[in-house]
């Protein structure tokens, strides 16, 4: 019996001091990109050694330990959640104090064909007296912060437009101010946004809410008319990007409110590698295009737009961060000549994008806190000085505990992987 104990420690010794092989979950919503033309197909296809479903959309490839999308141990069964609890060391001890026996980040890859909910996450607090009142809807009692990196060019609707941009909207777009009504209107046109932004936000938000509570029929009139309107004038003129994208909504989502609610939204366009941060109670829309995405360890959603899921838009309209302005694109910091870091102000996470060139490598240094890595492109090795050389390509995603050092050497022509962490202002507190 003592034998079989010692033998069982020394497993666990070693799968703690090496890298471990996860599968990971898909999610298939229906605004996912339709069969094998995707990211999230392709590296689900390849993790998980399924079929793809040609008729199928795939949307969300999930990386971490959160019950609705769990990773588990390549082998043994495990879910990544359950073996960290048996093993909490490997997050590290300022990890481990911070957030408990839990990752605090969650990893995805998004495929986006269809445009997403007009949408909030709420704050932390927020979320405790959600999850209190609604768990059915609201499974989560953390927040979640999040940020989308562009794998391809990157369509998001997020945070409201100036008032200059504002204004416009109001002079161009007759439909929303039948809907909202001239007095609402004509306040925007002396309001300075120096020394009175209190000001300029409550018409913002005034406006925001009577789109977003009018009746169904009264938007089923005013999109028609709007939908009639740009299709007309679109033979006459070349119509904004925003009156473009409000008629692809309008495909979309037939008589939706959240078709007029997005020429409030700044229409935010990533080329790859630019990404985009998402604090809580920021309303926005994903609308079309692939990213990684990293965010707190959560999936509260609050929905107003563009959906057929449930909406709540009190609760939505109650919470949202009145900011305004176009909202700040991050194109990363060079850590050495392949890696790029992404830094968002939030300190769940950080993301590190890789492109090693054949033959290169590139040694990740040992960290505080755990890591956890998705192989995109390519193939290599990966070697540590205690363990054996492990190959590693596409679709390949490994947990590594913390205080581990390795290196990733590139055998293609490129090897393309991105690693997410807790975020590195996180240690430097200490």
């Amino acid at each position: 019996m003592a034998e079989n104990n010692n033998t069982e420690i020394k497993k666990r010794k070693r799968m703690i001091n090496k890298p471990l092989r996860l599968q990971c979950a898909v999610k298939n919503y229906n605004w996912g990109i339709v069969g094998n033309k995707s990211h999230v197909s392709r590296l689900f296809c390849l993790n998980s050694g399924t079929h793809i479903n040609p008729n199928e959309p795939y949307a969300e490839f999930w990386i971490g330990t959160h019950e609705s999308g769990a990773s588990f141990l390549d082998h043994g069964g495990l879910s990544l959640k359950e073996w960290i609890s048996k093993n909490p060391d490997v997050l590290g001890d300022r990890v481990l104090n911070k957030w408990g026996g839990d990752l605090p980040f969650l990893f995805k890859v998004l495929s986006v064909e269809k445009a997403l909910s007009i949408q909030a996450h709420p704050d932390k607090e927020l979320a405790r007296t959600l999850h209190k009142s609604q768990p059915s809807l609201y499974s989560d009692e953390n927040h979640k912060p999040e940020m989308a990196l562009a794998l391809t060019e990157f369509e998001a609707l997020c945070g409201f437009i100036s008032l200059k941009e504002l204004r416009n909207v109001l002079c161009t777009v007759p439909e929303i101010v039948d809907l909202v009504g001239g007095v609402d209107a004509e306040q925007c046109f002396p309001v300075s946004e120096f020394g009175r932004s209190q000001e300029v936000k409550a018409i913002v938000e005034s406006i925001f809410s009577q789109i977003l509570l009018s009746s169904r029929d009264e938007i089923c009139e005013i999109v028609s008319r709007l939908k009639w309107r740009l299709n007309l004038e679109k033979k006459k003129r070349q119509l904004t990007d925003k009156e473009m994208l409000v008629l692809r909504l309008e495909g979309q989502y037939p008589d939706d409110a959240g078709v007029l609610a997005a020429f409030l939204l700044n229409y935010v366009k990533l080329n790859r590698g630019e990404a985009l941060c998402i604090g809580a109670n920021e309303p926005h829309a994903y609308i079309h295009g692939e990213c990684i995405e990293c965010m707190a360890t959560s999936d509260n959603v609050v929905r107003a737009g563009l959906t057929s899921k449930h909406r709540d838009i009190q609760t939505l309209l109650s919470m949202l961060n009145r900011r305004q302005g176009f909202p700040q694109i991050l194109k990363g910091i060079s850590l050495n000549p392949y890696t790029t870091r992404y830094l968002p102000p939030f300190e769940e996470f950080e993301v590190d994008f890789c492109v090693i060139p054949q033959a290169a490598s590139v040694v990740f240094p040992s960290v505080a806190g755990p890591s956890l890595f998705l192989f995109i492109s390519g193939n290599g090795t990966l070697s540590a000085g205690f363990s054996k050389e492990q190959i590693v390509e596409e679709g390949e995603v490994l947990f590594v505990p913390a205080y581990m050092e390795f290196t990733i050497a590139s055998q293609s022509k490129e090897l393309h992987l991105y690693r997410a962490g807790v975020n590195s202002s996180f240690f430097q507190a200490f």
